[in-house]
């Protein structure tokens, strides 16, 4: 088969609520084509109308694609720089075949990796394989916010999904935080300004 090139990217590192995903895609060079010709690219750059129309597709069409998350606990114990490449590793382990070269998204290589990797920033622009990751990631990751909603009511998760907007702080203020809450964030200064702007 040749190099065997899986595109790597993670979302949900900014978030306040719930782990963070990432996903790991093996494209052939005519899925690389078809897929790009479909408009896979950055998935911030898509609307989620796009990426849920884009996300079978890219399932269809990879060689394989695989799922890695790191829980909030995770986050909490190692911080979320390393959980975001626990997660990466954690995705790129299930791939089958093995891949030759890991492209990942950013400028941070995984630690102690045996694979070769090659990090690149703004990578999810400039390689279909880490653009397509970064839809399923995207995806997938929403997906799973929207289902905790209903275990974690109050928290407007299905419109923010677990970033830390003006209204997911004030439930905060006044829920509390949940178990899917990553505490470590700075957001109990913010919560406090907030309470003293609406007294």
């Amino acid at each position: 088969m040749g190099n065997i090139i899986a595109g790597v990217d993670e979302v949900g590192r900014g978030a306040i609520f719930g782990p963070v995903v990432a996903a790991a895609a093996i494209l052939s060079e005519a899925s690389a084509k078809h897929l790009t010709q479909l408009g896979v690219t950055d998935s911030k750059k898509l609307s989620p109308e796009k990426r849920d129309e884009l996300f079978p597709q890219i399932l269809a069409h990879a060689i394989d694609c695989k799922i890695g998350l790191a829980s909030v606990r995770e986050i909490e114990r190692i911080n979320i720089l390393n959980a975001s490449l626990l997660a990466m590793r954690r995705a790129i382990d299930r791939l089958n075949p093995v891949p030759t070269l890991c492209r990942i998204d950013g400028n941070r290589p995984i630690k102690d990796f045996p694979l070769s990797q090659e990090t690149v920033i703004k990578g999810d622009l400039l390689h279909v394989e880490i653009a397509a990751a970064s839809v399923i990631a995207k995806v997938w990751r929403d997906r799973l916010i929207i289902r905790l909603d209903e275990r974690f009511p109050g928290y407007d998760l299905v419109s923010n999904k677990g970033y830390g907007t003006v209204k997911h702080r004030r439930a905060i203020a006044t829920l509390g935080f949940s178990s899917q809450h990553r505490r470590t964030f700075n957001i109990n200064t913010a919560i406090e300004q907030m309470d003293l702007f609406s007294q």
